[in-house]
């Protein structure tokens, strides 16, 4: 017989530090930026120098992207109880889970500085929060360094 699922979660069990059960909290939708992304592009569109959607790749797709950048990420979101949750069963490690899972930091728009709170007002506008979570600087190469509660991490 193939094995289905071995996690210790029942889907009806509560998740620490979520009102949603496992189940509902696993099959929680997951909402569409692209009234944000229209807006942000209606009015910042020449300013904006990359956009990513952290899914597939997650907090090291930007590397797909970049040359000679180094992407600083040292103001990072709360991880939600969905990625805790999910690596304590799987025994994954942080490294491993910035690159598998958001970790609840989906969407990353790149842009001069000076532009950051426009569109954090924007999200806000939407309902969605935002923060600027990092940097770039100058870098012979690719690099991610993620600096969170749980470590520093580089990719």
């Amino acid at each position: 017989s193939d094995l289905i699922y071995s996690g210790s979660k029942k889907l009806t069990d509560p998740v620490e530090g979520s009102p949603l059960d496992a189940g509902k909290l696993v099959l929680s939708a997951t909402r569409t930026y692209a009234p944000v992304v229209k807006k942000i592009l209606d009015g910042f569109r020449d300013k904006v120098h990359g956009m990513i959607h952290c899914s597939g790749g997650a907090q090291t797709k930007a590397l797909h992207f970049i040359n000679d950048v180094h992407v600083i990420k040292d103001n990072m979101f709360p991880v939600p109880p969905l990625f805790e949750m999910i690596r304590k069963e799987s025994g994954t490690d942080y490294k491993e889970m910035y690159k598998v899972f958001n970790m609840g930091h989906r969407m990353e728009v790149y842009l001069p500085a000076e532009h950051a709170q426009a569109i954090i007002d924007i999200s806000k506008s939407f309902g969605i929060e935002a923060q600027i979570v990092g940097r770039c600087e100058a870098y012979s190469g690719k690099k991610v360094t993620i600096k969170s509660e749980f470590g520093e991490f580089v990719y």
